[in-house]
């Protein structure tokens, strides 16, 4: 019989692209995905305290006044900034996403900071004010870049930002000599475990992505400050339930919905993410890496390069490099021929083609050993 995705006439394949939203994000463990089960399955329950006793439980984990569990990282980031521009102003939280009535509705953003999810921090009503240059900004220029209308500052932290930008503790200091808010996009940085509680605790509230540890893939985290987390609680789906109780007229992220087993999901994903041998399980990463190396060290015009740098983050890559005038196939055309082989094996390139990253997390064993043969299939 064909598996469920064929009944439906839809191709699996292998993911060695890694956490990418195109592929599906995430596959939760067993125990995660047993947990999302028996709550599923366990009987219904009051959604608030679903997700204030769940919130306390992150909050606690990560040393933060509150928080909660959102529909991804983008709805922690759009909803963090609704409550930024709104407070808990009822009315304020009424207009949302119109805030062409607020005195204060722009925050400042490093320009060099640009990304493909800069727009999250707009969704909400917010007009973002870019400052800097592109290769750099200092603070007395995200400063200067503070009017009257600034309130709050956007905050993109990869981790991985020189000393030639603000720093996340710099904007945290200029947040506060200046009374505004600072809304951090940290989707990605769930390890080492210190620079998440690090940076879950600098901004007034942090957006996480939930997929990176272990949860499913429409799965974030809201956090933060107490007064600020919850207004972007009071905004979420349940609100317009709540509004009856509570009086806060059509709360702004009705569309950020989550269910009973996702939200259950989170909780035991980042309980087991703080509980594991992490030293353990990216020496299982690095076998898979060095599995490649082995793999294909004899295949010419070939290299394969592990990282150097400490694990930073969620994403786990080992490096192909390809020589065309050796191998007399680009890497695109590499690219090309995994995916449309059967199954398809997705790769990506930054370089058209020079490098292949490919991301093992996603990977089983057998997988390596599958895309390896494939390459070295597409180059004899």
């Amino acid at each position: 019989m064909s598996g469920i995705y064929e009944q439906f006439g839809v191709t699996p394949g292998i993911n060695a692209r890694g956490n990418q939203t195109l592929l599906g994000g995430s596959t939760p463990p067993p125990e995660i995905q047993d947990a999302m089960d028996e709550a599923m399955n366990s009987g219904y329950v009051v959604f608030e305290d679903l997700l204030r006793k769940t919130g306390e439980f992150i909050a606690d984990t990560l040393g933060t006044e509150q928080a909660f569990v959102t529909s991804g990282a983008a709805a922690a980031i759009s909803l963090g900034t609704a409550a930024a521009l709104a407070g808990n102003d009822r009315e304020k939280i009424g207009s949302i996403p119109d805030t062409s009535g607020f005195d204060r509705n722009e925050l400042v953003f490093q320009k060099g900071h640009d990304y493909t999810y800069k727009r999250c921090f707009t969704m909400a009503g917010a007009k973002l004010n870019e400052i800097g240059r592109d290769d750099g900004c200092t603070v007395e220029e995200m400063e200067a870049g503070i009017g009257s209308k600034t309130v709050g500052i956007a905050y993109y932290e990869s981790g991985q930002w020189g000393d030639e930008w603000v720093s996340l503790d710099e904007a945290r200091a200029l947040a506060d000599k200046h009374d505004i808010r600072l809304i951090v996009d940290a989707a990605g940085q769930i390890y080492p475990l210190d620079q998440f509680m690090k940076v879950a605790q600098t901004g007034d509230v942090v957006a996480f992505g939930a997929k990176y540890i272990g949860s499913p893939h429409s799965t974030g985290i809201c956090t933060g400050r107490a007064e600020f987390v919850e207004s972007a609680f009071q905004q979420n789906f349940i609100g317009y339930e709540l509004a009856g109780q509570k009086g806060i007229a059509r709360p702004y992220g009705r569309p950020y919905k989550t269910d009973r087993g996702e939200v259950i999901g989170v909780a035991a994903a980042l309980r087991r993410w703080f509980t594991m041998n992490h030293e353990e399980r990216l020496g299982v990463e690095d076998s898979k890496r060095t599995a490649f190396q082995r793999g294909l060290k004899d295949v010419a015009g070939v290299d394969v390069t592990i990282p150097t740098t400490p694990q930073l983050g969620p994403n786990v890559n080992v490096v192909i490099h390809i020589d065309e005038n050796t191998t007399g196939v680009s890497g695109l055309d590499i690219i090309r021929q995994l995916e449309e082989g059967s199954p398809p094996i997705w790769t990506r390139t930054f370089d058209e083609g020079k490098t292949i990253p490919i991301g093992v997390q996603m990977l089983s064993d057998e997988e390596v050993e599958s895309v390896i043969q494939r390459i070295k299939g597409i180059l004899s």
